[in-house]
């Protein structure tokens, strides 16, 4: 396994029978290309490890670019029209050189966007947190359960996980408004992760029940049956 250090045997055989040679296969994994399918289609689109940053930052997947570049568009040029909303089309010669170059990213931004497409975050979620000045460490486990990065600052500042705030099935400003005045704001999260109502919240709450009790409560709906 020379030069193949931090692949599996199966990711091995993967990369190598797509005909990738280990620096290669590193250097696309560790711009968030995580397998070697994604890293051909990139290929035909004229993107290397180090350019499809300008893609990732579109939220673009391999098919999109690969469109865009037989249309022949440039690539920041097809970023800034997908971003637009625009399908791929063929750009006339001339509007392709009113085009400048946008200047190039933030290095933190760029090391968020590629830890999160690691994780197997889609670009288009990616792209929003790193762009919102996340910590990808941070970002992480929500934006692998596709929480918007908005609902997410909300959420995480009431004290709720990630896997709490997806269970809800509703935007961080829809639980704040159907739980205001039910328990106080820092109990919000305890109650509701413990699987109860607003209104049974504070009629147990009301009877004596306390945020410690719910929270174990909270940790027993966490631990599953």
């Amino acid at each position: 396994m020379t030069g193949w250090d931090g692949f599996t045997q199966g990711e091995v055989r993967r990369w190598r029978g797509a005909g990738f040679r280990p620096e290669e296969a590193a250097a696309w994994r560790a711009a968030g290309v995580t397998t070697p399918a994604d890293a051909r289609l990139w290929t035909t689109a004229a993107a290397t490890p180090e350019t499809v940053v300008t893609w990732h930052r579109a939220g673009m997947t391999p098919q999109d670019a690969v469109r865009w570049h037989e249309l022949g568009a440039a690539p920041h040029d097809a970023a800034r029209r997908h971003l637009a909303g625009e399908r791929p089309r063929r750009i006339p010669w001339r509007a392709r050189l009113a085009v400048p170059e946008p200047a190039a990213p933030a290095p933190e931004v760029v090391e968020v966007l590629r830890r999160l497409l690691r994780a197997g975050v889609p670009a288009d979620v990616a792209r929003a947190y790193a762009d919102a000045g996340w910590d990808g460490a941070e970002a992480e486990e929500w934006a692998r359960r596709r929480v918007d990065q908005g609902d997410a600052r909300v959420f995480r500042a009431l004290g709720f996980t990630a896997a709490e705030a997806r269970a809800t099935g509703r935007p961080a400003v829809g639980v704040m408004a159907a739980w205001w005045g039910a328990v106080p704001l820092e109990e919000v999260a305890a109650w509701c992760a413990a699987g109860l109502t607003p209104g049974e919240a504070a009629r147990q709450r009301a009877s004596g029940v306390t945020a410690e009790q719910a929270a174990v409560l909270r940790a027993l709906s966490a631990s599953g049956p």
